[in-house]
Formats: C-alpha cells, sequence, structure tokens
C-alpha cells in the first residue's frame, strides 16, 4: 500500500525528507507549599529522513539457538514463498508477530468520521526484512539445518524445505567464558574462538577477543557489500557483572579492563564494545546487565546506537498493559505473582541461580513507572510499593512451549479485593523472533533520521540509546539521569508519533471533535 501525505510542514531534496515540527511539552514544578505550577513549553525542530534504504546485514550472537534458527527460518520462508501443511491445513509464510510488518497505524478520519488505517511500514521506508543478510556467532558448531532440528520450534514440513538452504551454513566462533553462563551450557561449547589447542578455555586475552569480533563485522560487510550492519544479542542469559569502580565504570577504565582481562568484562560486553568501535548498532536481546556505564559513556564518545535489554514477548508484554490498565483506573495493585516453567534451552539456562537472578531483576522492573505515576495509590513517603514474586522452572516435556501464570491482588475501595489470574501458553520462539525484526528494522530507520532545533547549523543524530526501542523490551535501557518508560501503550505512542511527525502528520489524538461537538 503507498500512501502519499499532502503537508506543508515537508519537503524533499536530494533523496531527503525534511519536516518542521513544534515540540509541545509542560514543565512541572513544584513550590515550597507543595503545590504544582505547570508552565506549557513549545521548541521549534527541523527533521531529516534519509529516504534511501539501505543493503543491511544482521549479525547474531547466538545464531545457532532457537531464536537465531527460527529467525532465519521464518527470512528464508518469507522471501522463498514456502508455504507448508500441518495438520490443520496449509500455511502461508507471515511475519505475524511482527509491528513493522503486521500491523497498522492510524492516518487520520475518512469524510464520514471513520479511523482510516495503514501498514506500519508504509509510512517511511523501512528495510524489508527478507532482504536482510543474516550471519552470526554462537558457541555451537552445528550447521544450521541441524541446529534448526535441535530447537524443535518449527513444523517439521517447514524445516525439510529449509534444510537445503541451511546444510552448509555454520555460525562463526564465538567467545566463551565459563563463569558467565550456566555450567550446563559448556557440552555445547565447541565453537569456540578463545580455545588452546589443549582445549582449554582462555579468558586471559579478552583484547584479543574485541578484535576479533571487529575482525568478523568487518569481513562480514566487506563480503556481502553492505552498507550497514546491526548486530544483535540473542544468545543466552549472563549472570550480572559486578560494576565496580576503576574497572567498568568509565570507557576509559573499561577499555583498560578489557586489555587487562579482568573477570567482570563478560562476553555480551566485548560483543557491545567491539560494535561501538566499528560504528555499527548492537541491541542486547538478554536480561544481563551488558550495558554498564563504561559501555554507555563508549557508545556516547563514537556516536554509535545500542538498545537493551531482553526481549519483551510474552508474560511481561501483558504484565506492562494489565498494571497500566489497574493503576490508571485507580485501583491498587497489592502484589503480582508471576511463575514460568520452560523446556528450551534458554530454560536450561535459566536453572542456573545467578543466571535466573539476571531474569528476575528485568521482569521486577517492568511496573517500576507504572507505580511511581500514582502517588495517590503508592505512597513515596512510606514506601509503598508493589510485591512481587517471580520463579521460573526448567521443565524438558514443554519445550518452547512456555506456560505462564500470574495473578494480580488488588485493592478496592472500602477494602474491597480483586483477583485476576492468567493462564498463558505461548511458543517462546514465534514470540520472540518477530521482535528481532522489529529491532533491526526499526534501529536501522532511526539511523536514517536527523533533526536540529530551529537557528542551528549543523544536524544532529538521536542520542546513542535508542529508547524508541522500549516496546520490545522488558527493561528499556535509558539515558543515564532519566527512568526508562515501561508502559506498553506510552512506547506504542512514541513510535507513531514519530512517524507522524518526520511525515507532516499532527500528533496522535483522541478528541474526537467530529462527532462530540455541536
Amino acid at each position: 500500500m503507498s500512501v502519499e501525505f499532502k503537508t506543508k510542514k515537508t519537503s524533499t531534496k536530494d533523496g531527503n525528507l525534511y519536516t518542521k515540527f513544534t515540540y509541545e511539552n509542560s514543565l512541572v514544578e513544584k513550590d515550597a507549599s507543595g503545590k504544582l505550577l505547570v508552565t506549557p513549553t513549545a521548541e521549534e525542530y527541523e527533521f531529516k529522513l534519509d529516504l534511501t534504504v539501505p543493503k543491511v546485514g544482521l549479525l547474531l550472537v547466538g545464531i545457532g539457538g532457537n531464536n537465531g534458527t527460527t529467525l532465519v527460518g521464518s527470512i528464508l520462508a518469507n522471501k522463498n514463498q514456502i508455504s507448508f501443511e500441518n495438520k490443520e491445513g496449509v500455511v502461508k509464510p507471515n511475519y505475524y508477530g511482527s509491528v513493522t510488518q503486521s500491523s497498522t497505524i492510524k492516518l487520520g478520519i475518512n469524510k464520514e468520521g471513520n479511523d482510516v488505517y495503514a501498514p506500519f511500514n508504509s509510512i517511511v521506508p523501512m528495510v524489508n526484512p527478507n532482504d536482510l543478510i543474516v550471519d552470526g556467532w554462537d558457541i555451537s558448531g552445528l550447521t544450521l539445518d541441524k541446529a534448526m532440528k535441535r530447537a524443535k520450534v518449527l513444523d517439521v514440513t517447514l524445516q525439510k524445505q529449509l534444510y537445503p538452504y541451511l546444510t552448509d551454513k555454520k555460525p562463526m566462533e564465538s567467545i566463551y567464558y565459563p563463569d558467565f553462563i550456566a555450567a550446563n551450557q559448556g557440552e555445547r561449547a565447541d565453537n569456540v574462538f578463545n580455545k588452546t589447542s589443549g582445549g582449554e578455555i582462555n579468558t586471559q586475552d579478552k583484547w584479543k577477543d574485541v578484535e576479533k569480533i571487529r575482525k568478523d563485522i568487518q569481513d562480514f560487510k566487506q563480503k556481502n557489500k553492505l552498507d550497514k550492519v546491526i548486530v544483535l544479542w540473542t544468545a543466552n542469559t549472563e549472570r550480572y557483572a559486578d560494576v565496580l569502580p576503576k574497572v567498568n565504570d568509565t570507557s576509559d577504565n573499561l577499555i583498560a579492563s578489557i586489555k587487562a582481562s579482568h573477570e567482570e568484562i563478560a562476553p555480551s560486553t566485548i560483543f557491545a564494545v567491539a560494535s561501538i568501535l566499528e560504528g555499527v548498532p548492537y541491541i542486547n536481546g538478554s536480561p544481563q546487565n551488558t550495558f554498564v556505564p563504561g559501555v554507555i559513556e563508549l557508545a556516547e564518545k563514537h556516536n554509535s546506537f545500542i538498545g537493551g535489554d531482553d526481549f519483551k514477548s510474552g508474560q511481561t508484554k501483558i504484565k506492562s498493559v494489565l498494571a497500566q490498565f489497574l493503576v490508571d483506573a485507580g485501583i491498587k495493585p497489592l502484589s503480582i505473582a508471576s511463575y514460568n516453567h520452560l523446556g528450551n534451552n534458554d530454560g536450561y539456562n535459566l536453572s542456573a541461580p545467578k543466571q535466573f537472578r539476571s531474569k528476575e531483576i528485568s521482569k521486577q522492573s517492568v511496573v517500576d513507572d507504572i507505580i511511581e505515576s500514582n502517588e495517590i495509590l503508592y505512597n513515596k513517603e512510606t514506601g509503598d510499593k508493589v510485591d512481587h514474586c517471580i520463579v521460573i522452572k526448567y521443565l524438558p516435556a514443554v519445550g518452547d512451549s512456555k506456560v505462564a501464570m500470574d495473578e494480580y491482588y488488588s485493592e478496592l475501595m472500602l477494602g474491597g479485593h480483586n483477583k485476576i489470574s492468567i493462564h498463558n501458553v505461548c511458543e517462546d520462539s514465534l514470540l520472540a523472533t518477530p521482535l528481532i525484526i522489529d529491532l533491526v528494522v526499526v534501529s536501522e530507520f532511526l539511523s536514517r533520521v536527523q533533526y536540529k532545533k530551529v537557528g542551528e547549523s549543523e544536524y544532529h543524530d538521536f542520542y546513542s540509546v535508542l529508547t524508541f526501542l522500549s516496546y520490545w523490551l522488558k527493561a528499556p535501557l535509558s539515558r543515564p539521569g532519566f527512568k526508562p518508560i515501561n508502559g506498553l501503550n506510552k512506547q506504542r505512542q512514541s513510535l507513531e508519533n514519530l512517524l507522524r511527525l518526520l511525515v507532516g502528520l499532527p500528533i496522535n489524538n483522541e478528541l474526537r471533535f467530529e462527532e462530540r461537538l455541536v
């Protein structure tokens, strides 16, 4: 579907779309008596969007895992129009679950006052997932056809049609620091760069590991004649790294600690640093604290994009909606109990306490900003909060079909209570893979957007931490000094409004004066 926008706010020149936009907000201050003083603000901006969609390569850390093989399979199936038959009939390839490929945006209304929608990716030019060139690293050396079979995600009749594309495709050698992932993953680590000739793991030359990853990125870009590369971590959850003074608290200390092979430098941080130094976006799809302060500062120095943490696919996405609904309705959640069991390798890795702790932290933080939005329900001075319990158990029999059970226990008026229980079964990797597609497509799109305040001579890129990606992430990384936004509707609205302003449309609202005014 093609869309043409008739607006005086935009102009096109030399392959770029130029847009004028007035950013309106309200500055709120509290005086000595506690009264809130609200001052409307307005600032004029000019935006520039490069309309040329480049040739993009995607490098996955963990390409041989469930998410990696499912992503590769989904792109091959869609690109080659591979249909398959299951017990319910013929299934045609699609990208269901992807916002950029399978959702719509409201453009406005027609003459009758009814809403009109268009595909999300029709508003501005975006890369087509079918055009992505995909490769990556994995500590397991299985070719991708065998890795796909091991994952047990895709229907067998589809897998058999995909095997000819994958039999010779082996992941690049990755790096493996045993202390950061569960010991039960050691058997898979047969495709490791930092292994000695005697079979021992060498963690004493971490700067060499950075250089190896940088060389892999360079070779991948040159071999495939790519304009841009994006690196995304979809490998095992690591334990949290300790944030220590003079180790990973600044970019200089971080680089020095890598060269000294400090024990608190994680593999995911090695990949992040290599990507930043190569000037390619790096996205963390797992819950560990890859982006220690030194990594964020390094990204700022090199004007390189980073985004994370942890894919927000099922249970947590529901939580970010339901908790917002309750609090916005003036209902006070007292406790949220979340239970999961799953049988894939992710669950196997999370059965180790330190790796589970990383996941627990990312899941718990999802309601923080929602709670802080209502001081009527939650008194900050008394430390009022929600009791939030999270349990994850490994149960091999269920495979990739993760089972999630939640109970929301809330207080109503005059001592009443309300209990909402949800039982959710989802095919984990088939929810996570569309998120990877969206994170890559939107990251690339954001790299083509620049802005300047009216009166400035030069355009600027967005800040290094891509908070526009928050919609797809459990524990969204925020700019230092700013609190993350977890409410799903707020995250989606920011994306829609960015697209609207770039094409000269007003910020979306639901005043609907057409039907409400005389």
